[in-house]
């Protein structure tokens, strides 16, 4: 920068000092303002440098009260340049939208806050995770959480140009700090040079005049006395002018560190974002959902365990009952006593009732006999008793 470069700052103070009465064409117009015309205490011309100072004293020689033309474009150079320069400013100032790179903070945060761990927390039913499968908001989450990583990745490509972009501006408002600093010590030497002239007219010329045309009597040597009044009361008027704009150089100063320091936060925020924020968030992410599959896996080994021993607890007591049955069945003969008693009784029972009915049958054969023997005998009775009819 140039106050790095000596050789560069004097080359831009001798341009702004160059043509310190300037020409009409690079001239815009200028108004002239109210003022205090009470002289100060102390003069710009003292606090300079010794060699701007040397340069006002150049400059104030080069004042020529004669020329009207000359004292109107005084020190318009360097306030024609300072009024470009104003603009200049001006204008990559309302080319930066801030309001953009807070919109897209903002957007960030959204994002950020779209995944959150908890959410990761829904649980489904332990027979899914006995099988080994991954719980369906695992997946959802993930594939949400994936999508949003694009989405941030694409943020952070649009801060990182956005913080080059304030980088890059935090370096041309250097170059125009630098030039307003020309500009503030060009201003300096105008102002200083028309109060070397002032007080030589005041303290010299004029009352030269004076004593020349009171001597004389002369009224052309009287109005030579007025004129150089009138003279000196314009570049009084031309040097007020000047110091409003040095104090226009006095002002932009700290307005410009104050956009290069808003600027250095927004792009040291921007940076946080990137290198902190946004990795951070993924770790937490990617933490969260790798400590789910851990508890997943915990949980399905649990089931395991647990359905293993509740397997082992139902299949030792199927043992235990079908040992005790067996052990039951081999200590009892095949056919039980009670079955055999039963059996006999049934069949001593049936063998009773067998021959009562034999016995029964037997009786009841012997009296049909009879019975058929009766009934043989009365037929043939009958029959021989039987006569033919008259």
């Amino acid at each position: 920068m140039s106050e790095n470069n000596p050789l560069q700052k004097s080359d831009v103070l001798d341009d702004l000092l160059s043509n310190p009465f300037g020409d009409d064409s690079s001239v815009s117009p200028v108004v002239e303002a109210n003022y205090d015309a009470t002289p100060k205490p102390k003069r710009l011309v003292d606090v300079l440098p010794q060699e701007n100072r040397e340069r006002a004293v150049q400059l104030a020689e080069q004042i020529d009260p004669t020329d009207f033309k000359a004292m109107m474009m005084y020190g318009t150079q360097a306030q024609t340049k300072l009024t470009s320069f104003s603009h200049a400013m001006l204008d990559q100032v309302q080319k930066k939208d801030i309001g953009e790179i807070g919109d897209i903070l903002g957007d960030l945060m959204k994002r950020l806050e779209s995944v959150r761990p908890d959410e990761l927390g829904e649980k489904r039913g332990m027979i899914s995770r006995f099988f080994g499968k991954i719980q369906s908001s695992i997946q959802e989450t993930l594939s949400k959480y994936q999508k949003t990583s694009v989405q941030i990745d694409r943020i952070a490509v649009q801060l990182t140009h956005a913080k080059n972009g304030l980088l890059t501006d935090i370096g041309m408002l250097e170059q125009l700090y630098e030039k307003n600093k020309d500009y503030f010590h060009a201003l300096n030497i105008y102002i200083a040079a028309a109060e070397l002239k002032m007080a030589e007219l005041n303290e010299k010329v004029i009352p030269e005049l004076r004593r020349k045309a009171e001597a004389t009597g002369d009224q052309m040597a009287v109005q030579e006395v007025n004129d150089m009044m009138q003279f000196m009361d314009r570049l009084e008027k031309r040097m007020h002018d000047l110091q409003l704009s040095r104090q226009i150089t006095i002002q932009t100063a700290p307005q410009i560190r104050l956009i290069q320091n808003t600027n250095q936060t927004l792009a040291e925020k921007i940076q946080s974002s990137i290198m902190t924020a946004i990795p951070l968030w993924k770790n937490q992410v990617a933490i969260a959902l790798a400590l789910l599959r851990q508890q997943s896996a915990v949980n399905a080994q649990n089931q395991v365990a647990k359905t293993t021993n509740e397997l082992l607890l139902k299949n030792s007591e199927m043992l235990k009952v079908n040992t005790i049955e067996t052990a039951k069945a081999n200590e009892r003969g095949l056919v039980d006593i009670e079955t055999l008693k039963k059996t006999q009784e049934n069949l001593i029972t049936a063998l009773e009732e067998t021959m009562r009915i034999q016995a029964e049958g037997r009786i009841k054969r012997q009296q049909a006999q009879i019975e058929l023997t009766n009934m043989e005998e009365d037929l043939k009775h009958r029959l021989l008793n039987l006569k033919p009819k008259n």
